[in-house]
């Protein structure tokens, strides 16, 4: 698997070139970060309708939240994936696309959906309803991979009856109908699992356990490698007592009754969970791409209005700036400093933290070919 690529999303006014120019200002950029230290590719914002300073510094913190937010949902579906699929990672890469993209080519070739969330709503809008189509994605997500692991381990727990030792499988398929004493007001049969190295010392003092257990009623029924199953008959009101000496010698009363047919039904029960199993495996794979590509569209959008919301607030208008995401090669602070001395006496920030006097806007996230996502690291 290839190693995880490390992405700036960056911000500066276009005074980082003399003529003000767009473009000129991209080149300024990529000038300033360099080929050795990264790749500078164009991120395209749209112009979204601004309200008051006071509306602004509140979206920008709600937008923070929500990026915080977006990036935990990424991650958790990620994590779902990774479970379902066994952390296969080659299987893993192939269903984190994102509009059936490779995270990297749809970061680097990203456009604002238009259709989706119109540039002519307002901020406080657009971040409901990302907020809202975020939240129902991992809703979702979480729904089907809570389904589907909980017929996993009921299947888990029907297949290990099928296939323990004698003090754990089940006993349909083990004891015989004649064994067990049926419709009786006074006796009733006493399952119980007995260590082979005890097998001896039980025979001797079963009788004894409890009042009224009748004697030499015991019966070996079936064993294994590490158990033997015997049938012993009792007196109903004594059975709690049997069954708790049983327990202080280490003995496994086994609760069971019997049914006519049983057996067949297990095998039903077990043939209709792993049809319901493979069938949710298959929702829940399906679910897991759809959920990460969405939530994971859904956060870039965020960044990039984010971005947006910044630039305003710290820029002031008239609005004149460039957005570029750079490819990290060189260690995350080597970029910062680069693009702080190209931005001269401009004024940006990098999430808050001033670098010799100036700042610069600089949201991370980190990808990788085969889709992982995170924040990127320094």
């Amino acid at each position: 698997m290839s190693k995880p690529s490390k992405y700036l999303l960056v911000s500066l006014p276009t005074s980082v070139s003399p003529s003000h120019d767009h473009d000129e200002a991209l080149t300024a950029v990529r000038s300033a970060v360099t080929t050795d230290a990264g790749t500078t590719y164009p991120f395209n914002i749209p112009e979204f309708k601004i309200g008051t300073v006071d509306a602004l510094i509140q979206q920008a913190d709600d937008l923070s939240k929500l990026s915080s937010a977006c990036e935990g949902i990424v991650n958790k579906v990620g994590d779902s994936l990774r479970g379902i699929l066994e952390g296969d990672e080659d299987k893993i890469a192939q269903q984190k696309t994102i509009n059936d993209k490779p995270v990297d080519q749809y970061l680097r070739s990203f456009s604002w959906n238009k259709v989706k969330y119109r540039a002519d709503k307002s901020i406080a809008e657009l971040v409901n309803l990302l907020q809202k189509e975020v939240a129902g994605i991992d809703n979702d997500v979480k729904a089907k991979f809570t389904q589907h692991n909980q017929t996993k381990t009921a299947l888990a727990a029907a297949t290990r009856k099928q296939t323990g030792n004698l003090a754990t499988k089940s006993l349909v398929a083990i004891v015989p109908k004649d064994v067990m004493i049926q419709d009786s007001e006074y006796l009733e049969t006493h399952l119980i699992a007995v260590p082979k190295q005890q097998e001896k010392e039980f025979l001797k003092v079963y009788e004894t356990l409890a009042p009224m257990t009748v004697p030499r009623s015991a019966r070996s029924i079936a064993s294994d490698d590490e158990f033997v199953l015997y049938a012993v008959v009792g007196f109903k009101k004594h059975s709690p007592e049997f069954i708790h000496k049983c327990r202080e010698h280490r003995y496994t009363p086994r609760d069971y009754k019997y049914k006519e047919g049983g057996k067949e039904e297990e095998a039903k029960e077990v043939e209709k969970l792993e049809k319901e199993e493979r069938k949710l495996w298959g929702e829940a794979l399906r679910l897991g791409r759809t959920g990460y590509s969405e939530s994971a569209m859904i956060w870039i959008h965020v960044l990039a209005l984010r971005v947006f919301v910044e630039t305003v607030l710290r820029y002031g208008l008239p609005l004149d700036y460039v957005a570029a995401l750079v490819q990290v090669r060189l260690a995350i602070l080597v970029l910062i400093v680069r693009l702080t001395i190209a931005a001269d006496h401009t004024q940006a920030s990098e999430e808050g933290e001033t670098k010799s006097g100036l700042e610069i806007f600089i949201p991370r996230w980190q990808c990788a070919n085969a889709g992982q996502e995170g924040p990127c690291q320094e």
